[in-house]
């Protein structure tokens, strides 16, 4: 789907609402094909973005695992090392 939507579901801290909402605004985006909607679609744009954030919000919470919270720095470092290992350094 779209590469800058992350994986908010057991980590350590929780995802926060700033990041349910980057993610939830980041889907509609792709749906919709705009970056920005125009003044006429506006209100349909963010309409979507809230019911989205409020779908991932109830599913995050409902979502249950037996395996251990993944450390978001960890995660993090993980993904820089295989960046620079694809990408090289600048």
């Amino acid at each position: 789907m779209c590469r800058n939507i992350k994986t908010l579901f057991n980590f350590e801290p929780p995802a926060t609402r700033n990041e349910m909402h980057d993610a939830s605004l980041q889907f509609v985006r792709k749906i919709s094909g705009y970056t920005h909607p125009s003044k006429t679609n506006e209100a349909a744009f963010h309409e979507a973005v809230e019911e989205i954030e409020k779908v991932v919000r109830n599913l995050l919470k409902s979502l249950d695992t037996d395996a251990p919270a993944r450390d978001r720095e960890v995660v993090a470092a993980k993904a820089r090392e295989r960046a620079k290992l694809r990408y090289g350094t600048a």
